[in-house]
């Protein structure tokens, strides 16, 4: 295998500079201290140096012109300025003083070219400082103090661990880039039969779905380079900085090649141009279009490079980067379905301490819309309440505190409710479990009911689905509507009050109520026209708006008043299960059947 090149790191910037001056002046300071230590000799007047003489301490002395270097009888040496006299001779030779002349023709020593070899260092050290920053090519201010160098991160085939095997679930999109790594791996194959490889792939999904993952995966299966850098890492203020580092990326690339860049969150750099601040001329516009030719100008080469790119907005993205020949694929990376959640759940719980009777199929079951990170972090949490609570394994109380924190928040310890507050709460919750449970076939079944505050929350409601759900239909909506309205009609029915407590049962109940008008066809009245847009920005008429108001208004008041006859028509299960629960606090579904003596439906609790 070819031996790979270490990548150019940035270099040069304030911290750049600061590192060259300490050196230049380390340097200066060190032939300082060098000179001196070397020369070691003191400088003594004309006069003093005739005391000494008389005093005969003198050994020896050098005579150049005006200039006198002596040696004394204790081995210490001394340097003067003497005058033109020639008694200075008489006095010498009466003192058996030993003397030289030398002529000034013929001087040379160290101490006359220190001074320029000092010079020439300091001049090589910047000029080498320089030729860093700017990169070894190129010029302009993209390339000042290594600003223009790209800051993607290389990775070795070998320090790549990751496989397919690593990925849990998502297999439609392994499918889709397995081509990718097939090419890598056997590129005579396709060669042969005139067929190319993906110049790019664009990985579409929310965060936390595995994009970064299945990435390193492509590179790892394919065993050639990788490199990382993230979409705004390209843009700086000053005009050019993008667009060459865009450049050097793909040179690095090209060098290792064949080889993979990922660049994750491509839209801070990929958005539609002409939208910018400069008219479509600005810095980000400048590096969107560097990256338009070097995708469509690497193919020419023999090695190939392909580019990965990860986002969760792509209607945003220019559509130039988007057509064939850049990015030829586009990969859809969903939330994981049951059967992969379960995948991700069991990758993730071989490094925690589980308790044998968890199943994590029905932890799956119980987790409809988490992604790989979400699972991970809700395995994550489970395991730090245990180990706070000092035991060996996670349980399933872990596990439940856990769910409840990731959907509902944090149980709300500060919170101090009155008796009657608890009873409004316990009869407010009880109204939306016993509508839920009344609706048998139109609504999820039932999974636990609570009076204890969590995050905004006074109490809380849960059910889960009884499958993985790709649809709904009118009636399944309407149930939940029903269900989201219970806990007002139990206020009512009960109390003859209205609280402030049911907001956010309004807002649930009211969205769904107007996707089932405006986007799924189900108000007769309405049609089945699509009537999409916000209140500010309506694209149809005021009469549209009225009727589509109306038909909302409708549905929630029809659902309303179911809910508050199923709840006075069963009123004494109402008042039985408000009034346990304010023992309890918690309840799970199988308690909630067994008390109410209901005919219990397929449940989803961890047990």
């Amino acid at each position: 295998m070819k031996k790979l090149k270490k990548p150019m790191m940035p270099s040069g910037g304030p911290k750049g500079i600061l590192i060259a001056v300490g050196v230049i002046i380390g340097c200066v300071a060190v032939l300082s201290w060098f000179t001196h230590f070397t020369r070691d000799t003191r400088s003594v007047s004309y006069s003093e140096f005739l005391n000494l003489v008389e005093e005969d301490a003198v050994e020896r002395v050098y005579i150049s012109g005006q200039d006198l270097t002596g040696q004394l009888k204790d081995g210490s040496r001394f340097e003067a300025v003497i005058a033109h006299n020639p008694k200075n001779w008489d006095i010498l030779r009466e003192h058996n003083v030993e003397f030289a002349l030398e002529n000034l023709a013929n001087q040379f020593s160290l101490w006359h070219i220190l001074p320029l070899v000092s010079f020439v260092i300091m001049l090589f050290l910047a000029w080498q400082f320089f030729k860093q920053a700017r990169g070894g090519s190129g010029s302009g201010p993209g390339n000042m103090f290594g600003m223009g160098k790209s800051k993607a991160r290389m990775f070795p085939p070998s320090t790549i661990k990751e496989k397919f095997t690593s990925v849990a679930g998502a297999q439609e999109a392994k499918e889709e880039v397995q081509d990718v790594v097939d090419f890598l791996r056997n590129p005579e194959k396709y060669n042969r039969i005139g067929a190319k490889i993906p110049r790019g792939v664009l990985l579409v999904g929310e965060p936390g779905n595995g994009k970064t993952l299945l990435a390193r995966a492509v590179a790892g299966e394919a065993n050639c380079p990788f490199f990382s850098i993230s979409g705004s890492d390209f843009i700086e203020v000053f005009v050019g900085v993008g667009a060459s580092r865009v450049r050097d990326l793909f040179e690095q690339a090209r060098a290792h090649a064949p080889s993979i860049i990922f660049i994750d969150e491509i839209d801070a750099v990929g958005r539609h141009r002409g939208r910018g601040i400069g008219g479509g001329h600005d810095e980000r516009e400048q590096t969107l279009n560097q990256l338009l030719t070097e995708m469509d100008g690497f193919q020419t080469h023999k090695k190939p490079v392909i580019v990965i790119a990860a986002t969760n907005r792509a209607d945003v993205l220019d559509k130039a980067l988007l057509r064939p020949g850049r990015f030829d694929r586009i990969v859809d990376v969903p939330f994981p379905d049951q059967q992969s959640r379960e995948q991700i759940l069991r990758v993730h719980a071989k490094n925690i301490k589980l308790d044998p009777t968890i199943d994590l199929q029905v932890l799956a079951r119980a987790t409809p819309g988490f992604s790989g990170a979400s699972l991970a972090n809700l395995l994550n949490e489970a395991a730090i309440h245990a180990s706070k609570a000092g035991k060996i394994v996670v349980d399933l109380h872990d596990l439940e505190e856990a769910w409840d924190k990731a959907i509902v928040g944090k149980e709300s310890k500060s919170k101090l409710l009155t008796e009657e507050d608890k009873r409004i709460t316990a009869y407010h919750e009880a109204g939306h479990a016993l509508v839920r449970l009344l609706l048998p076939d139109e609504s999820d079944p039932l999974h636990k009911v609570t009076i204890i505050p969590r995050g905004e929350a006074l109490g809380v409601t849960v059910s889960l689905p009884e499958r993985e759900k790709y649809g709904e239909s009118a009636e399944q909506m309407l149930a939940r509507i029903a269900s989201a309205l219970g806990g007002r009609a139990a206020e009512e029915v009960v109390f003859n009050k209205m609280m402030t407590g049911p907001s956010s049962d309004f807002n649930t109940a009211t969205r769904i109520a107007r996707a089932m008008v405006c986007y799924y066809g189900m108000s007769k009245r309405v049609g089945t026209v699509v009537y999409s847009g916000e209140y500010e920005q309506r694209p149809y008429s005021e009469e549209t708006a009225r009727l589509i108001d109306d038909e909302i208004r409708r549905i929630l008041d029809e659902e309303m008043v179911r809910a508050r006859r199923l709840l006075t028509e069963n009123r004494d299960k109402l008042n039985l299960l408000a009034e346990t629960l304010l023992q309890r606090e918690t309840m799970f579904a199988g308690e909630v059947y067994e008390l109410l003596g209901i005919l219990p439906r397929a449940q989803h609790t961890l047990k």
